[in-house]
């Protein structure tokens, strides 16, 4: 009885204190407040005093110059919450940012978009240096085309501070000026050692920069590199990110790379710095698009298993595997050897370059040790293994890889071929059917992440560009200011289709959308009357199909042109082409250009095909603008294919890329099948050439004829420049001028099959 007692009010002590904590939590609950604030003053005077489990609340709406900093001491099971009325219904425009300092906060459901952050980061996990945000949560989020108007003023649209934060289910896309799209940041010992985590983020596309400092994301820097970060990126979705040639760069230790999709993506998941990163279930799809890579491999105790990368065709340091050399005894900010790395069963399905000891130069002459490459499998439809060794690879260990059908491989030992037939599984991934080769490459239980399972479900993934004649019909007619008005009705991938006639155009057509000018080949002949007929603004770009333009009514003034982008730096890349159409008599006076590039422009193509080309007194192409040598170009994709130039003073193209930078993949200049006749010969061609490439990494010159013209001058200067030249006829034409301005030795050029005759016909 005396123990039933004793076990009778133990018991009721017990019922009691559960009481009491019960009732604390309810008590607590119902302290909780929520906050529905409609205009920045009312925020103000909410955030002042929120406590443990409040909710902010952000009615529906625009919000104009909106600085949000948000702080408090939440706590796990009490988060202080600022959040949307609905989500996707608060707009932060105009200079608008976010700050988060304290404990325990959640942020969901903002819009960021028409406007810039004032400062340089848009969501920053910290209020300034001494006041950082932990355990701190921001889901759910859109910055969508937020960028700086200055292309080269940059900035950082996510930037996490702190400890043990959560980024995720988010929308960033169309990032157009310079800096990283997101990092984590380890310049303090409060920032280090972090385990953050960034998953289930949708990062949309990022257009060509033209120059160094367009990652998406970045982890350290080169100067904490040597620190751990232990940050977790999973379950991302890396859609079309061009903006340079490292998409992810990893410049810390001890982090996870799990289970992201890399979708047409020019670039690497690059190891820049930092040692014992985990990369792992990453699925690349290439789908044979210019400059496509999977992962690049440098310093210590890497780990790279159980990936797909399947349809890439980068090379060289945007490979679709690359293992670099390295520094010896290597500054922090270069390149450490690579060290006990552990590459295994990865698929390489129709990769078309895997690089070995890349990079390796007088400075970079540490090679790979102490490395494995085991149960890799590579597929490639030209019965190639894809590698290229630039160095001592003895310090890889080759074991149990598998080739298809590769009669010679390029690695004698480690390494099998045999018939290996691929199908697709319900994954969207290629295996083995043959079950001899099940343990080769990627394992079955990977499931690549979809599009529609990252960012917020309520926010539409637009594709980034308006192409070319995807809109309506306005069809003009001959007559004053025809054009000039289907300019100001047009939408973006409208044609403005010019029936017969000819037309005279009185005023610059200033061109801020997406619009082809189109008419019926040697039917429609427009005159113009203005020192230039298009310029090509912010979000403008231009097709001409089947015209002819005269400039004999141009004023007679020096340094006319045809097309020309604003005097003011752009933000948005453009494109320009010109097809099926004849330009003539631009020679009302001297240096008048057909396209003259502005200062800070860049276009993602400009494409001239089938067209002629006469009495000009300028160039064809000026892309010679950025002149300051810091790896800024004007233009990535330059094609002039089966056009005929004839008595044209200027250079067909000058096109100047200038520094030492290696992070772009550009320029691009492809020349074929082209007529040149008495072109570059005016004496206000100060460059005694008939075209001018200085920087551009890939240089094709085929098939072309080239009569009465100077020289041919290409100047090679960092990366590997690519540069044929052949089965061209020079008819009275000087020489082919290859310079190599950075690397003693022979240039690199493939000169081959080209003709050269002392006479020529009329």
């Amino acid at each position: 009885m005396l123990n039933k007692s004793k076990n009778m009010k133990s018991l009721t002590k017990s019922i009691i204190k559960l009481s009491v904590i019960v009732g604390l939590m309810q008590s607590n609950l119902v302290l909780a407040k929520d906050y529905l604030v409609k205009n920045q003053s009312e925020y103000k005077k909410a955030s002042k005093k929120l406590e443990a489990g409040d909710k902010v609340i952000l009615a529906n709406g625009t919000w104009k110059n909106f600085e949000v900093v948000f702080q408090g001491q939440g706590s796990e099971n009490q988060p202080i919450t600022l959040q949307a009325e609905t989500k996707g219904e608060v707009f932060l425009t105009g200079n608008s940012n976010l700050r988060l300092s304290g404990e325990y906060l959640v942020v969901s459901g903002l819009v960021f978009k028409d406007g810039y952050s004032p400062t340089s980061e848009v969501i920053s996990f910290r209020r300034n240096k001494e006041n950082l945000a932990n355990h701190s949560r921001v889901t759910e989020v859109v910055i969508d085309n937020f960028s700086n108007p200055d292309k080269y003023d940059q900035d950082k649209w996510v930037v996490m501070y702190g400890k043990h934060n959560r980024f995720d289910h988010s929308y960033l896309a169309g990032k157009r000026n310079a800096g990283v799209t997101m990092t984590v940041r380890l310049n303090s010992e409060d920032s280090q050692e972090n385990y953050h985590r960034i998953d289930h983020n949708y990062f949309g596309p990022r257009p060509i920069l033209g120059s160094n400092g367009g990652e998406t994301l970045r982890i350290g820097t080169s100067h904490y590199s040597l620190t751990n970060s232990f940050t977790t990126i999973e379950n991302n979705y890396f859609d079309r990110c061009d903006g340079e040639v490292e998409i992810i760069s990893n410049k810390s230790g001890k982090n996870k790379i799990v289970n992201n999709v890399f979708y047409e993506s020019r670039g690497t998941l690059t190891l820049r710095h930092g040692n014992g990163n985990l990369v792992e279930g990453n699925v690349f799809f290439g789908n044979g698009k210019d400059h496509t890579g999977g992962i690049r491999v440098i310093n210590a105790d890497q780990i790279i298993r159980n990936n797909y990368m399947e349809g890439l065709t980068g090379y060289r340091f945007g490979s679709g595997l690359t293992v670099m050399n390295g520094v010896p005894n290597s500054s922090i900010n270069r390149y450490h050897q690579v060290n006990n790395a552990l590459i295994t069963n990865n698929s390489l399905i129709n990769v078309d370059h895997i690089q070995l000891a890349a990079g390796s130069d007088a400075e970079r002459s540490a090679a790979p040790i102490n490395s494995k490459f085991q149960n890799n499998l590579i597929v490639h439809n030209e019965n190639k293994d894809g590698f290229t060794l630039f160095d001592d690879i003895s310090g890889i260990n080759f074991s149990a890889n598998q080739l298809h059908n590769v009669n010679k491989p390029t690695i004698s030992s480690g390494f099998k071929s045999a018939n290996v037939e691929l199908k697709r599984a319900s994954n969207g991934l290629l295996y083995p059917v043959d079950e001899t080769f099940a343990k080769m490459g990627i394992d079955k239980s990977v499931s690549p992440i979809t599009k529609a399972e990252v960012g917020p479900s309520w926010y539409a993934k637009k594709e980034p560009l308006v192409q070319f004649d995807s809109g309506k019909t306005i069809t003009v007619y001959p007559g004053e200011d025809a054009l000039i008005d289907a300019v100001k009705t047009a939408n973006d991938g409208d044609v403005i289709y010019l029936t017969p006639g000819q037309y005279t155009v009185s005023k610059t057509l200033f061109l801020t959308k997406v619009l082809t000018f189109k008419g019926d080949k040697d039917k429609v002949d427009v005159v113009f009357q203005r020192k230039t007929l298009f310029t090509i603004e912010d979000k403008g770009s231009l097709k001409i199909s089947g015209l002819n333009i005269s400039g004999k009514e141009a004023p007679d003034s020096a340094g006319n042109v045809l097309i020309s982008n604003t005097k003011l730096p752009t933000i948005y890349n453009f494109r320009l082409e010109i097809l099926d159409s004849k330009i003539s008599d631009l020679d009302v006076n001297h240096s008048f250009h057909v396209f003259d590039s502005g200062y800070r422009a860049f276009a993602d193509e400009i494409v001239i095909k089938n067209s002629q080309f006469t009495n000009i007194t300028g160039d064809i192409l000026r892309l010679n603008k950025e002149l300051d040598d810091l790896g800024i170009y004007n233009a990535e994709y330059v094609t002039l294919d089966n056009n005929v130039f004839r008595d044209v003073e200027g250079t067909i193209a000058n096109l100047y890329r200038g520094g030492t930078d290696e992070s772009t993949f550009g320029p691009h200049f492809i020349m074929t099948n082209n007529k040149l006749k008495q072109v570059g010969n005016g004496k206000r061609n100060k460059s005694k050439a008939v075209m001018t490439i200085h920087g551009a990494q890939v240089t094709n010159i085929e098939n072309n004829v080239f009569s009465m013209t100077p020289a041919i001058v290409i100047n090679h200067t960092v990366g590997e420049p690519q540069t044929v030249i052949k089965n061209n006829t020079f008819d009275q034409a000087t020489e082919i001028n290859v310079v190599e301005l950075n690397v003693d030795g022979p240039h690199t050029a493939i000169l081959e099959n080209n003709s050269f005759k002392k006479t020529t016909s009329k």
